[in-house]
């Protein structure tokens, strides 16, 4: 009922943002701390918080967040169990060791890291052991790859181990790419008697011979993107779905 109030008044003229609402609500010794420390816009470590989270002191940004990463999203339910807590102490610390693990982790700041999941990926990463400098020279690499769309997704893609190419949205074969490879490769294959996927043709099932039309295949490089390759005609080979799927999965 207090929430539904505040949510429908409008004293100041602004109106109230998620954690503005839930600092009224809970009131108490804890918010004041809480407050003290991460809404104080004078605070020397903004300037270092800012680089991996998006927002404001004034508008309890910065609040917010720790007490979304110390509670793993439960905000409303942490502020309830500790609003006559006279100190901080556990919210302070774990926002200290979110922040730290990640500047230790990764040395280079890149405008891309700021708002990312960084309380989700400390909870799923920070207890394995990674090489700062390797961290560092792999980041530079991939910042700088024109085929990488989504350089936000470049560190989650190396603390899982630089696996996940999904998180960074790979550019991918275009269709005419795609069309002279097929081309190419099924003029070969015919003068050969053999299947047009490299990988059939050199299997021993029905499929040896087989020669498949273009929407019956799917563009591979041939020197892995992870290893360098690029996405051009002529690191592309088509293969028939069912072999690229298996090869994607390995």
């Amino acid at each position: 009922e207090i929430k539904q109030w505040f949510e429908t008044i409008n004293i100041a003229g602004v109106p109230l943002n998620a954690q503005e609402l839930l600092n009224a609500i809970y009131s108490g010794p804890f918010v004041t701390r809480a407050k003290a420390e991460f809404s104080n816009k004078e605070n020397a470590y903004i300037m270092k918080w800012s680089a991996y989270i998006k927002g404001s002191a004034n508008r309890q940004d910065f609040l917010e967040r720790a007490l979304d990463w110390v509670s793993q999203g439960n905000i409303g339910a942490y502020m309830s169990a500790h609003r006559q807590d006279s100190n901080i102490t556990e919210l302070k610390t774990y926002f200290n060791s979110v922040i730290d693990w990640v500047s230790t982790v990764f040395i280079d700041v890149l405008p891309e890291m700021r708002g990312l999941e960084w309380g989700r990926l400390y909870e799923k990463y920070h207890g394995k052991s990674y090489d700062p400098q390797k961290m560092s020279v792999e980041v530079k690499r991939l910042a700088a790859d024109s085929y990488v769309t989504s350089r936000k997704g470049i560190f989650e893609y190396l603390l899982g181990g630089a696996v996940d190419r999904k998180l960074l949205a790979v550019r991918v074969f275009d269709d005419r790419v795609k069309q002279v490879a097929y081309a190419r490769q099924t003029q070969a294959a015919q003068g050969k008697g053999e299947s047009n996927c490299p990988l059939c043709a050199i299997g021993d099932t029905t499929n040896q011979g087989r020669i498949y039309k273009i929407s019956e295949m799917d563009a591979d490089h041939v020197s892995a993107w992870s290893n360098g390759g690029d996405s051009t005609a002529t690191n592309c080979q088509m293969l028939c779905i069912t072999h690229n799927r298996a090869k994607g999965n390995r």
